[in-house]
């Protein structure tokens, strides 16, 4: 398996800089299951394609607002990107980006009063030590920026704090958005409930590693960087309701198939806390995903792997350049699709 096998050419105006309003408004490709064709719909068309008794399950993670600024003591700027939080007393691994690497012990001033402590180098990051504040996360909610992914080339803005967020994020700790997510709004959820759409949730603390290239030791080593996965009993039980009236268990995004896939591991889905690195590509048996909402991705990505895994790469790599045809909007603040699980040979 090579990255060039996904591989498209995307023109750089189909990358989507701004949101659309409301949230529901986005297009929606339907990749029809069981030899079905291509549909062009919009999101708020969501309900049509499900049934009473299905169940959706979300990715309640809420994005930090994770990007700093500052300098150091010789007045030279620095960047920080929070990769993730390695306990509740400030210390974490960020992606520091400065003229000159700081050196271990110094103390870069960032907005707001806010310091960060750095300790040293763990691979391609550096770990620190956040403080400032007895309230920590709460300075770093308020003098932070929302971590816009590099393909959005605009600085981040106010309007950026709701709508890089879902509606249901409750739970701090991811430094990007589960994005297929982003196309529920209020009145789309109380409808699909109406509609007998059951609903339940993950949490996947989505890390900056979803961004980075694949590179050949990712594909060697078979392993994605560690991200913290959540999948409760409530959960649980849920999908082992929904599976036994004959429910399509949907997964909205790639992160919350991927938290479910992982408690699955075990050949049966169990509760699990913990890291998850699981690699879904071609290949890959899902115990549990059925329907999967994703946005779409960036080229030779493993999150285009993924869904290459799920609904068959042919079918996928058809509707990417459908959606280069017709226009869609791609990425973070992009359009979405509606796929179904390829049959297994």
């Amino acid at each position: 398996m090579m990255p060039d096998a996904f591989d498209y050419d995307l023109p750089s105006e189909l990358i989507a800089q701004t949101p659309v309003s409301p949230r529901s408004a986005s297009r929606l490709m339907v990749v029809g299951g069981h030899g079905e064709g291509l549909a062009d719909r919009r999101f708020a068309d969501l309900g049509e394609y499900l049934r009473p008794g299905d169940l959706l399950v979300f990715n309640d993670t809420r994005v930090v607002p994770a990007r700093f600024y500052g300098q150091r003591a010789t007045g030279g700027r620095v960047e920080l990107l929070l990769e993730r939080f390695l306990d509740d007393r400030g210390r974490a691994h960020v992606a520091l980006r400065a003229s000159k690497s700081p050196h271990e012990g110094e103390v870069l001033t960032l907005e707001g009063g806010l310091c960060a402590t750095v300790l040293g180098r763990v691979g391609e990051l550096t770990e620190v030590v956040f403080s400032g504040a007895d309230d920590l996360m709460g300075l770093i909610e308020q003098v932070g920026h929302m971590p816009l992914p590099p393909y959005i080339t605009r600085p981040d803005n106010e309007n950026d704090r709701t709508r890089y967020q879902t509606v249901y994020a409750r739970a701090p700790g991811a430094v990007a958005a589960p994005t297929a997510g982003l196309h529920f709004d209020e009145v789309l959820l109380a409808r699909l409930a109406g509609q007998g759409i059951e609903t339940a949730f993950v949490t996947l603390h989505v890390g900056a590693g979803t961004f980075r290239p694949v590179r050949p030791e990712t594909l060697a080593q078979g392993r994605l960087h560690p991200e913290r996965i959540i999948v409760s009993e409530a959960c649980v039980a849920a999908i082992a309701a929904a599976q036994a009236r004959g429910g399509q268990v949907v997964a909205v995004g790639t992160t919350t198939a991927r938290a479910l896939e992982a408690a699955a591991a075990s050949g049966r889905l169990m509760p699990y806390a913990g890291d998850t690195d699981l690699f879904i590509r071609p290949g890959f048996h899902f115990r549990v995903t059925e329907g999967l909402i994703t946005n779409f991705h960036l080229p030779r990505s493993t999150l285009l792997m993924l869904v290459c895994a799920f609904a068959g790469g042919g079918r996928v790599m058809e509707a990417y350049h459908r959606a280069v045809t017709m226009r869609y909007r791609f990425f973070s603040y992009g359009d979405a699709m509606l796929l179904w699980r390829a049959r297994r040979p």
